[in-house]
């Protein structure tokens, strides 16, 4: 018989290998899909086919919303690996895994083993995480970083003065805030330490730690900035063309400052962070009525790695908060350093019976919602015929969704029967594992056509046939990615009927072989209605295809002025 030591050692090789699976589960299996997705692999794919690196591009315009680092990552994956359908989530799982990494490793030296554990187990079992990990958004990418500096950080400010950590951190830093402008946030950490040491004033028992020498942050930091401002300022210098330097000045102020500041959209109540916290931190934030009390009684007693770690997050969240602009995914970069807070104290809530039953409920109902719907797709219900006609998914569908749902739903089941209440911590583990499996292997590749565009596109295809000439107006980001053709756009952020002045001709210059797919509502009223093809709907827009022949060159009409829409999703 093993002793009780190598069965936990084989446990834990066990769950780290099925994190790591689970997290794999579906890779390359489905394509880029909105909000996000589609307009980064579009940039990343524009620089591997121009060779032009620095500066992205949406079709013909510049893409000034964000900095291209997390596009040089997906372009320098689809390098090594090829196949963007593989490449454009590696850098969100590579990120994802040292993020799970760093926070085993940053629990180890400010607890123990035991407490990493319990650190990365409630952060893999948190549905933000997860989500986030299969997604190839920025914000994984940009949670890595963050986890990497504040790491960095804590190393310096509670083990001991760390040149090399601190240097890592500030690096980390500036990198973050080139990759997406907060990435600077870890440095706020620096306010609850001098707090901290303030409140230890006269108190010397180890752990106040000595004054370190900050100063190195700065040159770290500018060092982490420089991998793309350095770049930009010199083209900045060397070029003066005016495209150029509106480019600059749309992402160094407006997409930043001015975002922030006086945000135009996903404007948002003060407490929206709040419902975000109880439903995307599932089923972690079920245990922060009990974790609260616990955090503060250990704030009292000025234990310098909650106020560190606690401090920060609650200067991240105010900082957030602060602004009109909100969304969910803004306060991700708090869940890790949160997950290492609440570890040392998870093993003693899982011992009471009331956190136990919420956990169990969590999964209960988890199960009950998969069995239910899963039942509703298999049985081919009207609900469920419903759902996928608002969609134009084909019924074809049912089984397989019904079938993927209710065999999670049975698992989810027995599990819960099996380990009960008892055993609520290894029951929410599992059920994550479980989730994030359906959800790579089943649920994505199955509606990855329709929530990609790309059976849209295929269908556009298939009715102007291969000779055709292709034009978008009004288009999003997948139309142009999954189109089977050089397609002709007419700039993504112009008003529709700026885009009509040069489509219209394009259209007239060669009518018998030129369409243009267009969003239904910014349909010109120089084209004849009753020769366009409603070609159906994608990501909640229906779609037009008007064939060259539709449209009167000798029209002068425009669209309403409150139609005039810039294209953004």
């Amino acid at each position: 018989m093993p002793d009780a030591s190598l069965l936990r050692h084989r446990w834990r090789i066990l769950l780290c290998a099925g994190i790591v699976l689970a997290l794999l589960a579906g890779i390359g299996m489905r394509q880029p899909s909105p909000p996000d997705e589609p307009r980064f692999v579009l940039a990343a794919r524009a620089m591997v086919d121009s060779g032009h690196w620095l500066l992205p591009h949406r079709g013909s315009e510049l893409y000034a919303e964000k900095p291209p680092v997390f596009m040089w990552m997906q372009a320098a994956s689809h390098t090594v690996f090829g196949g963007w359908n593989l490449a454009f989530l590696v850098p969100s799982l590579l990120a994802a895994l040292l993020t799970l990494w760093l926070t085993w490793d940053l629990a180890r030296r400010l607890w123990n083993r035991r407490v990493a554990g319990w650190a990365v187990l409630a952060l893999f079992s948190c549905l933000q995480f997860g989500l986030m990990a299969k997604r190839a958004q920025i914000d994984m990418v940009l949670v890595g970083m963050t986890t990497l500096a504040m790491w960095g950080l804590m190393r310096h400010l509670l083990e001991a003065p760390n040149r090399r950590a601190l240097w890592i951190a500030g690096a980390a830093a500036g990198l973050g805030t080139v990759t997406k402008g907060v990435g600077f946030l870890p440095l706020l950490v620096l306010l609850p330490w001098a707090l901290w040491r303030w409140r230890m004033r006269g108190v010397d028992d180890g752990r106040r730690g000595r004054g370190p020498a900050l100063w190195w942050l700065l040159p770290a930091f500018l060092l982490g900035t420089a991998v793309w401002l350095a770049p930009l300022g010199i083209a900045l210098l060397l070029d003066p063309d005016p495209t150029l330097q509106a480019y600059a000045r749309e992402l160094l102020f407006k997409q930043t400052g001015t975002r922030y500041a006086n945000a135009w959209h996903h404007v948002q109540p003060a407490w929206y962070y709040l419902q975000v916290m109880a439903t995307l931190w599932l089923p972690g934030s079920l245990l922060l009525p009990a974790l609260l009390p616990a955090w503060w009684r250990r704030l009292k007693r000025l234990d310098g790695r909650y106020w560190l770690l606690l401090g920060w997050a609650v200067l991240v969240l105010l900082f957030f908060s602060a602004s009109p602009g909100k969304r969910e995914v803004y306060i991700f970069p708090m869940l890790p350093l949160l997950c290492a807070a609440a570890a040392p104290l998870l093993p003693g809530l899982l011992r009471r019976t009331g956190p136990r039953w919420l956990l169990l409920a969590y999964v209960v109902v988890l199960a009950v919602a998969a069995l239910v719907i899963g039942g509703q797709l298999l049985a081919g219900s009207a609900w469920a015929h419903a759902q996928l006609a608002r969609r134009e998914m084909p019924d074809s569908l049912l089984p397989l969704l019904g079938g993927w749902l209710l065999g999670f739903g049975v698992l989810l089941g027995g599990l819960a029967l099996w380990l009960r209440q008892r055993r609520a911590g290894l029951l929410v583990v599992l059920t994550a594992l479980l989730l994030w499996n359906l959800y790579g292997w089943g649920l994505m590749p199955a509606l990855d056509a329709y929530s990609s565009a790309s059976a849209l596109m295929q269908r556009v295809g298939q009715r102007i046939g291969p000779d055709a000439e292709l034009g978008l107006v009004a288009w999003r980001e997948q139309n142009l990615l999954q189109a089977d053709r050089k397609v002709a756009e007419f700039g993504f952020k112009r008003p529709w009927d700026q885009q009509w002045q040069d489509a219209g001709p394009w259209l007239a210059q060669a009518p018998a072989r030129r369409w243009l797919l267009v969003l239904d509502e910014a349909v010109s009223p120089c084209v004849d209605r009753a020769r366009t093809i409603a070609i159906g709907s994608s990501n909640r827009n229906r779609w037009v295809l008007v064939p060259g022949a539709a449209y009167r060159s000798d029209c002068q009409s425009h669209l309403p002025s409150d139609a005039a829409d810039d294209g953004q999703d």
